[in-house]
Order: C-alpha cells, then sequence, then structure tokens
C-alpha cells in the first residue's frame, strides 16, 4: 500500500511490481486497515444464510424405516413408497435426508456378508497383465493367442487355434475337437517349432483353456505370459483379425475331409501358404517369410558393424 501511495495511486504499475493481479489489489485494498492487518487474511465464504430442513421429523423417521427395511433401494424407490403412504415429497428431497441421516450417524449401511453370485475371478500364479511400456520392436517379442469355433457340420464344433506373432505377422495354426488348458498346454511345443525367431512372451485372454497346464508349460518353457483384462478383445485385435482371414480365406473355400487329422494337414499346407506366399499389406506387401528374412540379414549387419 506504500508503494501504491508513492506512486501517486497507480494500481497497474503496483500490481506489475509485485506480480499480482488487480482484483487480488482491489480486494486487499478494500479490506485494507493500517493497524489491523488481519483484515487482509482470507475470510470464510460460508454463506450467511444457510439452507435449514424442510422436512419433519416424522418424515424423515418414515424414510429411515423404509431405507432399514429395504438397505439396497435407492431415493427413486423409496419416494415411491413414501408417495403411496400419503407423503407428499420430492425425489430431490428423500435424498438430502438420506444423505443427513448418515451423516448424523442415524443411517448405518449394511456391510455385505460375503456371499455373491458374480463370477469368481481365479487368481493366476504365472500370467500377468501386460506392462504399460511393454515394447514390440522385434519378431517373437509378443505373440497374441486365440480360439475360434469351427462348425462344419450341424452339431460338430471343432477349437482353431490361431498363434500370430505381431512383429512379424507370422501365423500358426491348428485345430483340435477342444479346447482345454490340456489341449493347449502342448501348443508351445508346435509354436516354438514352427516359428523362425525365438519367443519371448505370448498374450491370451481369460479362457480357461489357457490356465493350468498351459500357463504351467509357458512358465517352464520361460516364455511371459500376459492375460487381457475382462472384455477387452480389442487388445488382441491383430489376433482376431487373423481369425477372420483364415476363416474367409481357408474354411470357407475348404472343401476337403473335416477330421482332426486331415483337416490339420491342409491347415498346414495353409499356414505355409499364407506365411511364404501370400503377400501382407502391413508389411509393405512382403511376405512374413520376406520379413523375417529381412530382419534377420539387418541384425547380422548390425552385429557386424
Amino acid at each position: 500500500m506504500d508503494y501504491y501511495e508513492a506512486r501517486g495511486g497507480n494500481a497497474a504499475l503496483t500490481c506489475r511490481h509485485f506480480g499480482i493481479s488487480r482484483q487480488t489489489f482491489y480486494r486487499w485494498k478494500r479490506r485494507y486497515k493500517p493497524h489491523n492487518l488481519i483484515t487482509l487474511e482470507s475470510c470464510s465464504h460460508r454463506p450467511k444464510h444457510v439452507r435449514h430442513p424442510t422436512w419433519s421429523p416424522e418424515l424423515a423417521q418414515a424414510v429411515l424405516g423404509l431405507r432399514e427395511q429395504y438397505p439396497r433401494w435407492g431415493k427413486d424407490k423409496l419416494v415411491v413408497l413414501l408417495r403411496e403412504e400419503g407423503w407428499g415429497v420430492s425425489t430431490s428431497m428423500v435424498g438430502r435426508i438420506l444423505k443427513r441421516l448418515k451423516e448424523h450417524g442415524e443411517l448405518r449401511e449394511s456391510l455385505p456378508n460375503g456371499i455373491s453370485a458374480r463370477r469368481r475371478m481365479w487368481s493366476r500364479p504365472y500370467a500377468v497383465r501386460k506392462p504399460k511400456g511393454y515394447e514390440v520392436k522385434t519378431p517373437g517379442d509378443l505373440v497374441q493367442v486365440d480360439t475360434l469355433d469351427v462348425r462344419p457340420l450341424p452339431g460338430v464344433v471343432l477349437k482353431h487355434f490361431t498363434v500370430r506373432d505381431m512383429g512379424s505377422r507370422w501365423d500358426v495354426v491348428e485345430v483340435h475337437s477342444r479346447a482345454t488348458a490340456t489341449t493347449a498346454a502342448g501348443f508351445p511345443d508346435s509354436l516354438l517349432g514352427r516359428m523362425p525367431f525365438p519367443v519371448k512372451a505370448l498374450q491370451v485372454d481369460g479362457g480357461s483353456e489357457f490356465q493350468a497346464s498351459f500357463e504351467e508349460a509357458c512358465q517352464v518353457r520361460g516364455i511371459r505370459l500376459f492375460v487381457l483384462p475382462p472384455r477387452s478383445p480389442k487388445l488382441n485385435g491383430c489376433v482376431e483379425r487373423a481369425q477372420r482371414t483364415h476363416q474367409e480365406e481357408f474354411y470357407e473355400i475348404h472343401d476337403g475331409d473335416l477330421e482332426i487329422v486331415p483337416l490339420n494337414q491342409a491347415l498346414r499346407d495353409w499356414e505355409q501358404v499364407y506365411n511364404t506366399i501370400r503377400p501382407h499389406k502391413a508389411l509393405g506387401y512382403l511376405t512374413p517369410h520376406q520379413f523375417v528374412i529381412r530382419w534377420q540379414t539387418q541384425r547380422k549387419e548390425a552385429l557386424c558393424h
């Protein structure tokens, strides 16, 4: 205030000098008393007129009684029952009554008893969520696995397994009569034997076929196992798109035997076509085999340098 008076009452110059806004300055100026600087401290913003309850104690007891009788019902349901009992009350007023009853400790929410009909999420001993910073830089860094129901005949359901490498788009496909953990447990061997690079991590959904024996098989082989959160197939979109390709380009035009053994042999032939002949748009129209050869060549040159 001395600076302000010395500059002839120039508020703009004073605000620039002390780095404050004009609103702050004029607020302090209104409250400034030279012999009582406490007036410059922040004051309470509590309104002068506070809203008081407009309902009667009888109505509050009626709301309390209904809520204790139906502890999981909210204001929208309770107001219907209150109006049937002759109370002229709004939904918002019932909500305010419930809030006040809780604040005063008159209404205590009932604690859950531990009984639940919801699906229980079993703990996974080895599989974890994929770390947020995990990056896919080279083939084998992350391989996605998924199953597809194939119905060649009425009442016949086969389980098609697809394994796709996100880096090279290299696919491994097999079909089985059932999708169980025991069946899937042998799949890492097929995966490791038919991919031309080491596999570091697998990503699967929460299906039961990817638990138990499958999880143990990955742990024994030192392959990291990432499991998707519930209801999030988009995070496995790469292999989901591969499933569509195999369905459209193999199953919809396949006219051979549909027994497991010959069908798997036909799938091996299709797998060879897919990985070595079919151009892939995401790879600049290279085949997965050409992409892997180029990557291996570049890695060797980098090591030599």
